[in-house]
């Protein structure tokens, strides 16, 4: 057997210390590797192991916990706290209400320092005071100039009221709003006729409401005018009041001459007819009424305000 020279030796030798290093460099890199998918394994399973931190809650204060009432049982009311007694609706067809529940509170007394005031401002010195027991005042439409309407004739003027031997009522209204005023009206209630849907439209005089509202009769009838399908006798819908002359006025109070005094500060300025012109009755203020006759003409046509002066 031939032994190696020395070179080859030297050779051999780095080779097989060659081969160990490299030998070592592998363990070495495959030991880190599997300590660290140790370490990742440990901290793992000391994140699962560790306790959920629990959640609270704020606590409520006692002042802002809702107070719950055991159904059947009365909530209990504070001092000097207002009761809301307001049942009335809002629907337009709600009826109105009884008389003895019924209030006037937009009948008012004009308490005034002077006299009649015929210069349309209202005066600092004139104040209003609830008057439930007063009557309360009105204003109602009627056209006196010929209107034909399946073949009848609409008209109706002061001065055909004024003919009539017995109370005229008050028919043909097919307007929410107006007809509530109707139902509202009480025995004593006084109104302004006025002719409206003419050449001069004004206030013509007054009358008085001596029957309270009953059913429309006109409504149910197929040849009138004013005939509604709605309207039957199980639920009708519309009402008539009853009127009589009371006045006819020597000087008519035109719509222009009263449009004078409802400019900001006149004393017409809230009338509600003058703000409504579509509506066939509305309200009229007792300071309202008060001026405009004084924009009226003598009371030469007037008639008996009662019963018994007519009879007597």
């Amino acid at each position: 057997m031939t032994r190696p020279t020395g070179q080859k030796r030297q050779a051999a030798q780095a080779g097989i210390d060659s081969g160990d290093a490299s030998r070592r460099t592998r363990s070495k890199v495959t030991e880190d590797a599997n300590h660290n998918k140790r370490r990742t394994r440990s901290s793992d399973q000391s994140l699962s192991s560790a306790p959920a931190k629990k959640l609270t809650t704020p606590k409520t204060p006692p002042s802002a916990k809702k107070k719950f009432v055991k159904k059947g049982t009365a909530r209990p009311v504070k001092k000097n706290a207002k009761l809301n007694t307001d049942t009335s609706s809002s629907s337009s067809d709600q009826p109105a209400a009884t008389n003895d529940s019924r209030r006037r509170s937009f009948s008012k007394v004009v308490i005034s320092s002077g006299g009649n005031r015929d210069d349309g401002k209202a005066s600092d010195d004139e104040t209003e005071e609830d008057s439930p027991d007063g009557p309360s005042y009105w204003l109602m439409k009627a056209e006196p100039d010929s209107r034909i309407e399946k073949g009848k004739d609409v008209k109706f003027s002061i001065d055909d009221l004024k003919k009539a031997s017995e109370p005229e009522a008050w028919d043909g209204v097919r307007n929410a709003a107006a007809r509530n005023h109707m139902r509202s009206m009480l025995q004593g209630d006084m109104a302004f006729f006025y002719h409206s849907n003419c050449k001069t439209p004004s206030i013509v005089g007054t009358m008085e409401v001596v029957r309270e509202h009953s059913v429309d009769e006109s409504a149910f009838d197929k040849e009138h005018p004013y005939y509604d399908e709605k309207s039957t006798r199980d639920k009708p819908k519309w009402c008539v009041v009853h009127v009589e002359f009371r006045r006819k006025f020597e000087d008519p109070v035109t719509l222009k001459e009263l449009q004078k005094y409802a400019k900001p500060g006149g004393i017409l300025e809230n009338m509600q007819t003058l703000k409504m012109s579509r509506l066939s009755v509305s309200k009229v203020s007792k300071k309202e009424w008060d001026f405009i006759h004084t924009l009226t003409g003598p009371d030469a046509n007037e008639a008996p305000t009662t019963k018994s002066a007519i009879n007597g």
